[in-house]
């Protein structure tokens, strides 16, 4: 157990540390104000970034996995009780659509340990959030890169270090940063899902079943994924440190924006054209 932390450690934490460590510095000595914030926003950037493609391919393969899902649903339905019958229709399937089952597999394996990483870090830095900086300082590659005993953890006159659990110390407004949290991650979850099926006059009844039959395999896909997502993610955000959900935010942003450029605005293009129409 002790070798596989050591190599986690070389691999992924150290590197990850050494980067937001040369960030804040590198603003440190800018005299930048809210130092600290901004290098978790950056270094989340730089990852996001670097992650790029590995999550375009991902969003890809689930899209694909999500239009497929009504026919997946037609096949176990007629080859109910013939497994083997099921899995040669399934594999004739994929492979007429040109679809791996596993191609979002490994674009998220990829990035877990990177992730991981991230978290401890940011985690280890933050003052008053049972940060060590003596275990950041002992993998620093450079020792002109190593922290002081105490960092200013103000960032836009809140404290990275605390958390929104302490609202009742700190004040009430604390409570936004895991409304926000959970509304951020509710749009992209949202985004995740196949655009709603529209209903016309002009449908025949066969094709009105078949649309009836789409909703209802969209609906079993929007309860596990678009509320219950949000509500853990908002829970994470209103019990562990401001920092975390500085990082969390960005991530999902930029998540946001990928999952735009990839595939569209999906499951929210409802509530865009309402909001277009209004106007």
């Amino acid at each position: 157990m002790n070798q596989i932390i050591d190599i986690f450690n070389l691999i992924f934490f150290a590197p990850v540390i050494n980067l937001l460590v040369l960030i804040f510095q590198g603003l440190s000595a800018l005299n930048i104000p809210g130092a600290l914030g901004f290098s978790i926003i950056s270094l989340t950037i730089l990852i996001r970034v670097l992650v790029w493609p590995f999550m375009s391919q991902q969003i890809k393969a689930t899209k694909k996995m999500a239009d497929l899902k009504p026919h997946l649903d037609a096949l176990k339905k007629k080859h109910k009780g013939d497994k083997q019958a099921l899995a040669s229709a399934q594999m004739a399937l994929y492979k007429e659509h040109g679809v791996n089952p596993a191609g979002g597999c490994l674009p998220a394996l990829i990035q877990i340990p990177v992730f991981i990483a991230l978290y401890q870090a940011i985690i280890n830095i933050l003052p008053g959030a049972g940060g060590h900086l003596d275990k950041i300082n002992s993998l620093l590659y450079f020792p002109q890169l190593k922290l002081p005993s105490a960092l200013d953890p103000n960032f836009f006159g809140l404290n990275l270090g605390i958390k929104p659990s302490d609202f009742g110390k700190y004040g009430i407004l604390l409570l936004l940063v895991p409304i926000v949290t959970a509304l951020l991650t509710f749009v992209q979850s949202k985004m995740t899902l196949p655009k709603p099926i529209k209903h016309y006059p002009s449908d025949s009844p066969k094709e009105g079943k078949e649309k009836e039959g789409l909703e209802e395999s969209m609906g079993q896909v929007q309860s596990q994924m678009v509320y219950l997502m949000p509500v853990m993610i908002g829970y994470f955000a209103f019990s562990f440190p401001i920092g975390l959900a500085i990082y969390w935010n960005t991530y999902t942003i930029l998540g946001i924006i990928q999952q735009y450029k990839v595939s569209g605005w999906g499951g929210m293009e409802w509530l865009i054209s309402k909001i277009k129409y209004q106007r």
